[in-house]
């Protein structure tokens, strides 16, 4: 199969993300002076930008590649709420698969920016788990959209302010090995250990560092051992471990790998391990070698960070890019 066959392939791929969605909002203004009244800058507004974050920006990058995105969420009913609900139509998104709370807010991160500098961040949130009221409602939300979207791979997107939780992983995670369709997740630190059997897990060095209990570095021995860890207790088909500028470990449990980044002019890291996580399940999805597909995702969360803010891949250079990369 060529690399557009390929590519042609993700426009048929249906993926339902389960995950905590957000507002990445950004203030953008200059710096010329500090202020009196104490030893901060002042900022000088110029304008205000949102943009979908979190699993909304995995969906994103889920269409960017032509592929369809069911999105499942909690957001807050909130006015926040509804400029999230605002931004999708535009980017091609849907809503059938958010539910709106009255007892959460609507998380929204607040970047103030001065040029390409970033200065401050606010965060909106609440790290709660859903209530059960809100969780049922979820599970009935993620039932209809595997009912009736023809899914074709799960990702579970964690970023820890509650829509994820043990109860609900485990009857998702059930539900998905009872229908046969694989699983891809990106976890943050409360529920690391609760994706047991899943068919690929994705975190970054930092968090694997915090729970294994050995000391890991971004060296292939160090990363077996630590891949070694996770699958005794996951039971997980294969393992991905990112590791910032040094590129992706990758482990099938017989095989391992360092897959290094290209060159690249980085301009901002945020998002691009949403960007890894849509491109490997869109791989999943489509029957792709782990190799290949390990190559393809470190490709395009290098190409994110490129750019200055949340943003999602661009397909058209990515193909162009895995056309480059030498044939094994």
């Amino acid at each position: 199969m060529t690399a557009t066959e390929l590519f042609e392939r993700f426009s048929r791929i249906n993926v339902l993300i389960v995950g905590d969605v957000m507002i990445d909002r950004y203030i953008n203004g200059e710096v010329n002076r500090i202020s009196p009244e104490a030893p901060v800058p002042v900022v000088q507004w110029n304008s205000e930008e949102d943009r979908l974050g979190g699993a909304a920006n995995v969906a994103l990058n889920i269409r960017a590649m032509g592929a369809t995105p069911f999105l499942c969420s909690v957001i807050g009913d909130d006015a926040d709420g509804e400029r999230f609900l605002g931004l999708l139509p535009g980017h091609g998104l849907s809503a059938m698969g958010i539910i709106q709370s009255g007892k959460r807010p609507t998380t929204v991160k607040t970047r103030v920016m001065a040029g390409k500098q970033q200065l401050l961040r606010i965060d909106r949130e609440t790290v709660a788990p859903l209530d059960a009221s809100e969780a049922g409602r979820l599970a009935e939300k993620a039932l209809q959209l595997l009912d009736g979207g023809d899914i074709h791979v799960i990702i579970f997107q964690d970023y820890n302010k509650g829509v994820l939780f043990p109860d609900n992983i485990r009857a998702l995670l059930a539900e998905a090995h009872k229908r046969g369709l694989p699983t891809a997740v990106d976890p943050k630190f409360h529920n690391f250990w609760e994706f047991s059997g899943v068919t690929l897990f994705k975190p970054n060095l930092k968090e694997v560092r915090a729970q294994v209990g050995i000391p890991v570095i971004a060296e292939t021995t160090s990363l077996e051992l630590a891949a070694a860890q996770v699958r005794k207790r996951l039971n997980n088909l294969n393992t991905m471990i990112t590791l910032s500028e040094k590129g992706l470990f990758l482990d099938d449990g017989v095989h391992s790998r360092i897959i290094p980044t290209q060159p690249r002019a980085i301009a901002d890291v945020s998002g691009a391990g949403d960007t890894v996580i849509a491109i490997v399940a869109l791989g999943l999805a489509a029957g792709m070698d782990l190799d290949a597909l390990g190559a393809l995702a470190n490709l395009a969360g290098g190409q994110v960070c490129e750019h200055l803010g949340v943003v999602p891949v661009n397909k058209g250079q990515l193909l162009r890019e895995y056309e480059l990369l030498p044939k094994t």
